[in-house]
This record gives C-alpha cells, sequence and structure tokens, in this order.
C-alpha cells in the first residue's frame, strides 16, 4: 500500500475564525499554528501547503501568565554596528498588540518559503470586527478546551 500524498489542486482552504479574549498566549497560537500547517486534516502533508485561513479575534485580550509581561525580552538586530533592540513583552502589547501573537506562531511554523505561505494565512485583529464576511469563517470549537 503507498502513501497518500496530498496534491496542491486537491487541497480546500476553510476560513476559520477564533476568539482569543481570556486564552492563554502560547495555547492560541500553537493551535493556531496547527490550523495554519493543516495538522488538523487527515490529507496532512509536510512539504504541501494543506492548512487553511485563520482569523483570530481579540487579540488585545489574550492572557499572559505568570512574570512575562516584565520578564519576556524580544531581540531583534538593526543590521548596523551594536544595533541589538530589545522590547519587553508588556511595551510591545502597549504598542502593537497583535505582535506577540504573531511571533509566537511564525516561531511554530517551518522557517521556509512553506512557512512564509502558511503564515499569510494568518488575520489578526484587536476587536471583535473583522473585514472577512464574505469568506464564511467558521467559529473554531477545539479551543474551547484549552483555557
Amino acid at each position: 500500500m503507498k502513501t497518500y500524498s496530498a496534491k496542491p489542486c486537491e487541497v480546500e482552504a476553510k476560513w476559520y475564525l477564533i476568539d482569543a479574549t481570556d486564552k492563554s498566549l502560547g495555547r492560541v497560537a500553537s493551535t493556531v499554528a496547527n490550523i495554519l500547517r493543516g495538522k488538523h486534516k487527515p490529507i496532512y502533508t509536510p512539504h504541501i501547503d494543506t492548512g487553511d485561513f485563520v482569523i483570530v479575534l481579540n487579540a488585545d485580550k489574550i492572557k499572559i501568565t505568570g512574570k512575562k509581561l516584565t520578564d519576556k525580552i524580544y531581540y531583534h538586530h538593526t543590521g548596523y554596528p551594536s544595533g541589538l533592540r530589545s522590547i519587553a513583552l508588556k511595551d510591545m502589547n502597549e504598542k502593537h498588540p497583535t505582535r506577540a501573537l504573531e511571533k509566537a506562531v511564525k516561531g511554530m511554523l517551518p522557517h521556509n518559503t512553506l512557512g512564509g505561505q502558511q503564515f499569510n494565512k494568518l488575520k489578526i485583529y484587536t476587536g471583535a470586527e473583522h473585514p472577512h464576511e464574505a469568506q464564511k469563517p467558521v467559529e473554531y470549537k477545539e479551543l474551547e478546551v484549552i483555557k
């Protein structure tokens, strides 16, 4: 018996809606990453983009546990000499409320062109409104178990 391998023309992408209100950052990120990769489907193939689109609402109301608000530091380099910059999670949430979730999800995706394609299927919004009503997104229910 041969192993099934999905072809790009066979993949049908759905749209899922996730409300991140009072849910843990890491748990939401891992669930979103699995949906983007397509691991929730029986036709999952690692080298093909079998994932679905994900809309995350209320990203500014996501729950961050422990002392991560002050202790977690994000670093990036400008490319210039002595250009190492850092920002605490608390400051990042004040300036860009969606960026912490974006960074968490991006770190869970493959670090190649396939991961870039999958990351582009993620839409994150701070409020309860989104401009994707025409795609008829479906509420993702498995996240209700995770709190």
